[in-house]
């Protein structure tokens, strides 16, 4: 696996919509991390969609926020065959309960903290 940079995705330019994930997970993994991986590759593919951000705490709660440009990308990724197999594995196997909400932004801005001179 590549080593990626942490870092939030960078403010962008209103309207578009957000995705919210937010997860409790089962134990075990149970090739949870791989299907996570493919998935966040496959989702790079889809028309309007603009970047993500994710994080998991220590006792299992996750909270995963998809950004598209607007709703035929969210329903494209939506119907997409091994997202929707992956959706069936999760409530088999990875998840106790799951929310998603999906909202409009109309406001954006970020801060970087510019490098030592």
């Amino acid at each position: 696996m590549s080593e990626q940079q942490i870092a939030p995705v960078p403010a962008l330019q209103p309207p578009y919509y957000a995705v919210v994930f937010t997860s409790l997970r089962t134990e075990p993994d149970a090739g949870y991390g791989e299907t996570a991986e493919r998935l966040g590759e496959l989702v790079k593919d889809i028309p309007g969609f603009l970047g993500e951000d994710s994080a998991r705490t220590p006792g299992g709660l996750g909270i995963t926020v998809a950004y598209f440009q607007d709703l035929a990308g969210i329903e494209r990724w939506r119907a997409h065959e091994e997202h929707r197999a992956a959706k069936e594995r999760g409530r088999a196997r990875w998840y106790e309960r799951y929310s998603l909400h999906i909202a409009k932004v109309e406001h954006s801005h970020g801060f970087e903290r510019p490098a030592p001179s």
